[in-house]
């Protein structure tokens, strides 16, 4: 890896645990210590965490033969989840998560942060993840590295008492509220999230294609599944503890939701909030059952959502959605790895045969024309080719498109992808296109 003369690169392990909490605190400031940190029950692969560490003098240490002994400060990092069955358009294929980036505000603007990425990428490769995914703390940031937005999700605000619109088999499910609990509710909420993206419009398509949500990543790791419901005091944030609605129909679980409430007094009553963390529902009466309970919760007076997918059932169930006040927030980013591989890892949604030429500052090796011939929702063919290029974009904006979520038309409004055969871009945008948007329900 290529960093600042000084430093050096560290595999970490568990011994690096509480100076890679102390790092975060740095890196993202928060009111959680590392020591409140250190006693959360928190998923790490350290094969998958890399540090960057300064060599110095202790000036704390006794000095042996008149020299101060050495010492390694952690000053960066950055780790990774394997997601081995990360949703695309119409397949599941490897991605490397990225996460847990930080550099010590003391060690920023000397080229640690490239290096760790280059880093990062690197390992990917080698692993065979042609794709890596990330949520980016600050927007401007990973772009420069090859980073796309790919996907958005919402954030409302309804008011108690908004009106749902009638849907058939509204009404005929049970409900459940309860205090979540990672071993009581975990394999649940698992199953339920993992068929809620595989699945959303209750149908595949033809030839076997998923139609799938891109980017809703679901919890392999059972380390990771059992962090989705974890409760630790530091995370309330002065709200109540988490609690869970679970609708079933026939006794099997049909959707759930967690949420948090907080309280909040006025002269005209009571005005609280339920903070809303997951949802996730099979199909258009459990969500209309399960959001009828969350709207009507006593002392409320709004409920305000989290990572909502921009088509979820919730915006077409309201009567009148723009009380919802709905706020677009950027969600997945994307980074195209293996360009060929990632090509031929999703499905496309119309027939396609299109040349892009694809450049990639950061790995240049990866610059150059590829081929994509595909019949729509089939199994695809991308192959590097030597022919004309139909259209020209760099790896951010074909990491944009990747997941169908921005239009490749779209990205050529805003000059990110040149039309270089009459007619080509329109055809190829509706191909990498899908029905379903992309969205992940959790940071990670």
């Amino acid at each position: 890896m290529s960093i600042p003369h000084g430093y050096r690169t560290q595999q970490l392990d568990e011994s690096f645990r509480e100076a890679a909490f102390t790092l975060d605190t740095w890196a993202f400031p928060s009111g959680t210590s590392p020591e409140d940190w250190a006693e959360i029950e928190f998923p790490m692969d350290w094969s998958r965490f890399v540090g960057v560490v300064e060599d110095g003098p202790d000036p704390d240490a006794v000095p042996i033969d008149g020299a101060a002994p050495a010492r390694s400060d952690l000053v960066a990092m950055y780790g990774s989840y394997a997601f081995d069955r990360f949703p695309v358009p119409g397949a599941e294929t490897a991605v490397g998560g990225l996460t847990w980036v930080g550099v010590h505000p003391q060690h920023r603007r000397r080229g640690i942060l490239r290096g760790m990425i280059t880093d990062h990428l690197d390992a990917c490769a080698e692993r065979g993840e042609n794709v890596s995914a990330l949520f980016a703390a600050e927007a401007g940031i990973y772009g420069r590295f090859g980073y796309g937005l790919a996907s958005h999700d919402v954030r409302l605000n309804i008011p108690r008492g908004a009106t749902l619109r009638d849907v058939p088999g509204a009404g005929t499910h049970t409900v459940r509220i309860e205090v979540a609990d990672a071993d009581r509710h975990g394999e649940l909420v698992e199953s339920v999230h993992r068929e809620a993206g595989r699945r959303p419009l209750g149908v595949d398509g033809p030839h076997g294609a998923l139609l799938n949500r891109p980017g809703w990543v679901g919890r392999d790791d059972p380390a990771l599944a059992r962090r989705m419901l974890l409760d630790p005091p530091a995370w309330r944030d002065g709200k109540e503890a988490r609690r869970i609605v679970i609708v079933e129909r026939d006794g099997e679980p049909r959707g759930f939701a967690t949420f948090r409430r907080s309280s909040e007094w006025t002269d005209d009553g009571p005005r609280g909030t339920v903070h809303l963390g997951e949802v996730a529902t099979l199909d258009a009466a459990a969500a209309h059952d399960l959001w009828a309970v969350l709207l009507d919760l006593d002392l409320m007076a709004k409920v305000s959502t989290f990572l909502l997918p921009p088509d979820d059932a919730i915006l077409g169930l309201l009567l009148d959605p723009r009380s919802a006040g709905t706020k677009r927030v950027d969600n997945v980013w994307v980074r195209i790895v293996d360009v060929a591989g990632a090509l031929a890892a999703r499905r496309y949604q119309a027939d396609v045969d299109v040349v892009l030429h694809v450049t990639d500052e950061l790995r240049p090796a990866s610059t150059g024309s590829y081929r994509v011939r595909a019949t729509a929702f089939a199994e695809p063919e991308a192959t590097r080719t030597h022919d004309d290029a139909d259209l020209g974009l760099d790896v951010a904006a074909l990491g944009a498109a990747y997941l169908g979520g921005q239009t490749l038309a779209a990205l050529g409004l805003a000059g990110r992808v040149t039309e270089l055969r009459p007619g080509a871009l329109a055809l190829a945008s509706g191909a990498f296109g899908w029905p379903v948007a992309p969205s992940s329900s959790f940071v990670f």
